[in-house]
């Protein structure tokens, strides 16, 4: 009788039971394909960033939350304001734009934002949005890094032509020649404007949040409606209490603010100058000097500082060391606190001032030219 073989072990699965693996792998490997596929064709193409298992995961998301980044919370709404703080991060920012009404969803968007790589190119500044706009219009706008309002700085003492050099760097479409032509002919006239005038001393100085595409005519009309309403009834009657109807008062408060390096020395520099006019004295002041001159070649300043003697012979109506009286017009824009200062002037017996020897900016009063004299520094 022949050995009996030894059986051979069946190493080998059933068929069936490798079946369901199968089906789970390549149904994970279409998914993986097809989501990723699909999603570009409604949200774009993913991020840079995003590699692999990170792409298909917020694929997935995205198909998850469907409708939430794709329909406006609500289409009747109008615009808003909204700030994005420098620094501030995507989260953050779709945080308050849940809470303020813009969005429904601050995780969705925020996926969004990550699975465009838009995360990190939310732009800090001034937005007008709208919950009208569905989120993905939303993120696209905080792309934007010229956002519809920007802010305009307007610096007390300012020029016309300083305020024009300030335009090519503030994001304005305006150029410099273009404002002052408008503000040299500003075409909004008001009661207290006399014919001929020029903007000059009435674009009042402050910072601004103004529209992008703002023209220069209406920048013009903007800074000198500021003017208009900072221009109390009250303020008008403490004009004429001194003497000075509206323009007057302009001019002698643009003298003030360049004289004035301190805000707290206005009124009492105001009072040298009234008690100056009401004795018919001549006002003898550099920035009028200054203003005559103009720009400075070699320092590019519009404010020739120190004077020589011979700047104060110049032959000019703003020249106040050689005519009686305020000079034709205002020499720069003087803030608030310099129209304040005219109106409600210190009540001194000064006739002179000087600046003091400490660098301080402050000044010396004196009654008489010997005690101007006085006062000179060692």
């Amino acid at each position: 009788m022949s050995p009996r073989r030894p059986r051979r072990r069946n190493w080998y699965l059933p068929l069936g039971c490798l079946a369901v693996p199968l089906v789970l792998l390549a149904l994970t490997a279409v998914a993986y394909i097809l989501v990723p596929y699909h999603v570009a064709r409604t949200y774009g193409p993913p991020g840079q960033n995003l590699r692999g298992l990170q792409r298909f995961q917020y694929a997935a998301l995205l198909l998850w939350y469907g409708d939430l980044l794709t329909q406006p919370l609500d289409s009747r709404a109008g615009e808003v304001p909204f700030k994005v703080n420098p620094g501030e991060g995507a989260a953050a920012v779709a945080l308050r734009l849940e809470r303020e009404g813009f969005i429904g969803d601050a995780e969705a968007f925020t996926a969004y934002l990550v699975y465009a790589g838009m995360d990190r190119g939310i732009q800090a500044g001034e937005f007008t949005l709208s919950p009208a706009l569905a989120p993905l219009q939303i993120a696209q706008k905080l792309q934007d890094a010229t956002p519809t309002q920007i802010k305009f700085v307007v610096l007390p003492g300012w020029r016309l032509e300083e305020v024009a050099a300030a335009l090519p760097t503030s994001g304005f479409n305006i150029s410099p020649d273009a404002f002052l032509s408008e503000a040299r002919r500003p075409a909004r006239r008001f009661d207290f404007f006399p014919a001929g005038a020029t903007a000059e001393g009435f674009l009042l100085p402050g910072a601004y949040t103004l529209p992008r595409d703002l023209t220069a005519r209406q920048l013009v009309e903007t800074l000198m409606n500021n003017f208009a309403l900072a221009l109390s009834p009250e303020m008008r009657a403490a004009f004429e209490r001194q003497g000075l109807d509206v323009y007057e008062a302009v001019i002698l408060a643009s003298i003030v603010q360049r004289e004035a390096m301190q805000a707290e020395e206005q009124p009492i520099i105001a009072s040298v100058f009234l008690n100056r006019l009401s004795i018919g004295m001549r006002l003898e002041t550099d920035p009028t000097v200054q203003y005559a001159i103009g720009l400075n070649p070699a320092t590019g300043s519009w404010w020739k500082s120190p004077l020589a003697l011979v700047d104060l012979q110049i032959d000019s109506p703003y020249n106040t060391y050689k005519i009686n009286g305020l000079p034709p017009g205002p020499i720069a824009s003087p803030a608030l606190s310099a129209l304040q200062a005219v109106a409600y002037p210190a009540q001194t017996p000064y006739y002179f001032f000087r600046a003091r020897c400490d660098g301080s900016g402050l000044h010396l009063f004196a009654e008489t030219f010997e005690g101007h004299l006085q006062n000179a520094c060692p």
